[in-house]
């Protein structure tokens, strides 16, 4: 794995506007980089990465059937006991699912290991599927990559086969697709994936999640008066569960994508049950709940995190007790009244000062591709910048 310069298309900041790519820059800050890109074998790739997804995965679908049906383990995972019986039941009916992304540290020589699991609303889709693989063809067209350059990408094939399933599994329903107001990463993700559902047959609507309401009967409703009964949601279950529509969410008769269940799989309470079931297993790391301190070894380091903490907020460095060090390393963010978990810390590889972090994708429970952020700092967050890769 290496991290190699690159020659930037001449081009690309207007090829991006022309294609959608709103958010290529965000705060005078570029988020897309393609002044150098990583370069791994397809032997890192398969069994660096590929097969420890892969391997993961059925793993995590494990733990969620370990907690769904435990209430102790519902309340440290702080899931509304209110809601309870609708994720249950979701989980009961084998509601489908879309995606998931799991974040590893990874440097191409010792194993993978897996920092969390984003399977609820993970972004960098668009980047990922279409915008990286469009970044490959142009540079091998202009002879800038040679043309035994590969990329380990068949994310948007994988999406429209899945919303082709879905789409099986769902008939008769139109797809609303939906995010925040003023938040265009979040926009063009859900554009993206509407644009894959589109192509999969499937007939969609977009509303704004402000912009739902409820109607008479306690149903979901569009700014049309269309009732919603099947719905892609960029946002997440823990939020809508502390919204005032949250008592009506089970009395509603409509397809989640991603289903209730997930509510499980993206909490962080995630690790240390992980770590539970599988001790010691190559690509984890040791975690434990807030309550388990005293089983941390003597001098081990660790990462504090927030159950429900999206794009690194929150997060702090202990020493084995639980005590703060380094306080520079923290980050800022409204993430923690939902308490927390504690990881051993294992810090990202750097790659020319760069602190590098895989996400690598799964659809439809399958390795799809990957996804690099690096950052100046020791935690990714929203405006790490995303490089291509290639496989040579």
């Amino acid at each position: 794995m290496l991290r190699v310069p690159c020659q930037e298309r001449p081009d690309w900041q207007k090829k991006a506007d022309e294609f959608g790519f709103k958010f290529h820059t965000m705060y005078g800050e570029r988020y897309w980089d393609e002044s150098a890109y990583y370069q791994f074998t397809l032997d890192q790739i398969e069994k660096g990465i590929e097969d420890p997804t892969a391997d993961i995965h059925e793993m995590c679908m494990k733990v969620v059937d370990v907690v769904i049906n435990d209430d102790e383990l519902m309340h440290k995972f702080a899931i509304p006991e209110a809601q309870w019986d609708f994720i249950r039941q979701s989980w009961a009916n084998g509601d489908p699912s879309l995606y998931a992304r799991l974040d590893f540290a990874y440097d191409g020589k010792g194993p993978a290991k897996l920092y969390e699991n984003n399977a609820d609303t993970p972004t960098s889709l668009y980047e990922t599927g279409f915008w990286q693989w469009l970044w490959l063809e142009n540079q091998v067209d202009s002879s800038v990559l040679p043309k035994m350059a590969d990329q380990y990408n068949s994310l948007q094939e994988k999406l429209v086969n899945r919303f082709k399933e879905l789409a099986v599994l769902t008939p008769g329903r139109v797809l609303h697709f939906s995010c925040c107001k003023d938040t265009e990463e979040d926009r063009g993700t859900v554009q993206y994936l509407e644009d894959c559902a589109k192509e999969a047959g499937i007939v969609t609507k977009f509303v704004y999640v402000e912009d739902i309401g409820i109607d008479a009967q306690q149903r979901f409703t569009d700014l049309d008066d269309q009732v919603i009964t099947w719905m892609f949601k960029l946002y997440p279950w823990e939020f809508m569960f502390q919204e005032d529509y949250a008592e009506h969410l089970g009395a509603q008769d409509i397809r989640w994508i991603e289903p209730p269940w997930k509510a499980i799989l993206s909490n962080k309470a995630l690790m240390p049950m992980l770590w539970k079931l599988f001790p010691d297993h190559p690509n984890l790391l040791p975690a434990f709940f807030e309550d388990e301190l005293d089983a941390v070894p003597e001098g081990m380091l660790l990462v504090k995190k927030p159950i429900f903490s999206r794009e690194g907020a929150n997060i702090s460095f202990t020493d084995s007790n639980g005590q703060p060090i380094d306080d520079d390393g923290a980050t800022d963010g409204a993430y923690g009244e939902e308490g927390y978990i504690y990881q051993q810390r294992h810090l990202l590889p750097t790659f020319d000062a760069n602190h590098t972090l895989i996400g690598s994708w799964l659809i439809d429970d399958q390795p799809a591709g990957i996804s690099l952020r690096e950052d100046s700092t020791a935690i990714t967050q929203d405006m790490s910048r995303y490089l291509p890769h290639v496989i040579v």
